[in-house]
């Protein structure tokens, strides 16, 4: 073994001999970047709830399911089971300071929009509202929950994506106007940066073309 192909020293954390914010704290600092669903819901007594959640993906294409998690019983959680929808709003770089206060933790009877100056407006298809200066909002119905510990996870049926039209070009949202936040370790959050695009490699390209394995392998 050269000295370029000897082991770089590690260190492990394991679940099991720690603490569960010290994990979480590591985990969190690994799964990067993270997007955000800004989750809007409405109270049974119709209070709007705005809030970040950044353990929050695509679940399935056909139907189209989307899923955030929950880390505890939020208000986010609890006003979705009781009404069955809410929706997920794109976390914008102009909004960074909103965004982050949207995360504190108010009561229940408090609309975080209001405390923090989010406009929000009616969605097409749901009660819930969706954020007005967010250019895109996922309207979901409540299609499932699974509990898994100290956590939920909330699967949405996609009603409706509604996203600015300036957004739009040739049929689908595009990055550069979008530029959405994510988060990172900590309190650390980032934006989009580079963006690079690669066509993938088929692979009868990649049999016809032994040049591009040689070259991935260094070679």
């Amino acid at each position: 073994m050269t000295s370029a192909e000897q082991q770089r020293p590690r260190t492990t954390f394991d679940p099991a001999g720690m603490d569960t914010g010290a994990f979480y704290r590591v985990l969190n600092s690994v799964v990067v970047p993270r997007p955000i669903a800004w989750v809007c819901t409405r109270s049974a007594s119709g209070v709007h709830n705005l809030a970040p959640h950044s353990f929050y993906t695509v679940a399935c294409v056909a139907p189209p399911i989307v899923q955030f998690t929950s880390v505890g019983r939020k208000d986010s959680l609890r006003n979705v089971e009781a009404t069955g929808e809410f929706t997920v709003n794109l976390t914008p770089e102009a909004l960074f300071e909103q965004v982050n206060a949207t995360g504190t933790d108010f009561p229940p009877d408090s609309s975080e929009a209001e405390h923090c100056g989010v406009r929000l407006e009616p969605a097409d298809t749901v009660a819930a509202m969706r954020v007005a200066e967010s250019p895109v909002s996922i309207e979901c119905t409540l299609h499932s929950t699974v509990r898994l510990g100290d956590s939920t996870v909330v699967f949405g049926a996609v009603r409706r994506i509604s996203v600015w039209a300036e957004a739009v070009r040739d049929g689908r949202p595009r990055i550069e106007h979008l530029r959405p936040l994510a988060r990172l370790g900590g309190n650390e959050w980032a934006t989009v940066g580079e963006v690079r695009e690669i066509a993938r490699i088929p692979y009868r390209s990649w049999a016809e073309d032994p040049s591009i394995g040689e070259r991935l392998r260094g070679g």
